[in-house]
């Protein structure tokens, strides 16, 4: 079982994915809807809508005959938060770095 923080990375690594949660950011849609922008089958995309759901990054609900898929945005939080543990780490990589080049073009003039 993979737990959920990987699965929210797995998800996310793929183009496709990435742009069927932005657009469900603008609210609930149906799976031709999602299908609409890209050039595959609903079938395909329906298995992209597994993966979010899986993830966690989606619920999946009925209304008469339609599916509609909604963004759940509680696990990008904490990918956001895992993310956000390195923030300090790349700070004090980019300072030392701008020491370096400041440094360096101290010593050409």
């Amino acid at each position: 079982m993979v737990d959920q923080l990987s699965a929210v990375f797995a998800a996310l690594a793929d183009p496709t994915r990435r742009a069927i949660l932005a657009r469900l950011r603008d609210g609930e849609a149906t799976v031709a809807e999602l299908a609409e922008p890209f050039a595959m089958s609903q079938p395909a995309v329906s298995k992209h809508l597994k993966v979010l759901e899986q993830a966690g990054l989606i619920t999946r609900t009925r209304r008469a005959t339609a599916r509609l898929s909604h963004l759940r945005a509680e696990p990008l939080r904490a990918a956001r938060d895992w993310l956000g543990d390195y923030r300090a780490y790349w700070r004090e990589s980019h300072d030392r770095l701008d020491d370096l080049l400041t440094e360096l073009q101290e010593k050409d003039t």
